[in-house]
């Protein structure tokens, strides 16, 4: 049986439930939707609180959905191997030759649907330029990149519009920043306030 077929524990059944409750309880409103296939680069951004990560757990429920993200090998070992897979997490090896854009490249050949989440700022506090990794991943793919987004103003949030990476990184992230001007993170100070914070066009 393959991972993601597998059943999740009892244990990561129960914090995914609590999570899911607490999202619920503090009245917030999921919209959007993913790609028909199921297969994307989610934009997890602007990141600036770890409530975020509580939120989309939230979010993603309601909207029936089972994203992927990242994290390094090690969090995969006993005992924290099996909860991290059955939260979605993919293990990367950073001490392979093979680098995180090129794994993750082979996780998307290797499954019919993967919904992969990614914070391109790296880091809950303000950065004066987002990572490119997620855009490479989503080009050699060949899949669209889809914002993500939580809207602390309204308590909305959810997926926003796919886009199709050109090739054009700048020109791409311009119509990303049009969807990100208008949100408003936990952290107001941290958020994206110019395209020269996604791009250094």
């Amino acid at each position: 049986m393959a991972i993601e077929d597998r059943k999740p524990s009892l244990l990561s059944r129960m914090v995914r439930k609590a999570l899911v409750g607490f999202y619920r309880r503090r009245g917030w409103k999921a919209h959007g939707s993913a790609p028909a296939d199921g297969r994307c680069v989610i934009i997890a951004a602007p990141h600036t609180s770890n409530w975020d990560f509580l939120y989309f757990i939230g979010l993603t429920e309601d909207l029936g959905l089972q994203p992927h993200f990242m994290a390094k090998d090690s969090l995969f070992r006993w005992p924290l191997g099996r909860f991290m897979r059955d939260m979605g997490g993919v293990p990367v090896v950073r001490s392979s030759r093979q680098n995180a854009v090129d794994a993750m490249v082979a996780e998307f050949a290797r499954r019919d649907r993967f919904m992969l989440t990614i914070a391109p700022e790296g880091t809950r506090g303000k950065v004066g330029q987002w990572r490119t990794g997620f855009y490479h991943i989503a080009m050699k793919a060949g899949v669209p990149l889809v914002v993500g987004m939580m809207d602390y103003g309204t308590k909305t949030g959810g997926l926003g519009p796919a886009i199709w990476p050109t090739g054009d990184y700048a020109a791409d992230m311009a119509k990303i920043f049009e969807v990100y001007r208008t949100v408003t993170p936990r952290h107001p100070e941290r958020g994206i306030t110019s395209l020269t914070e996604v791009t250094d066009a």
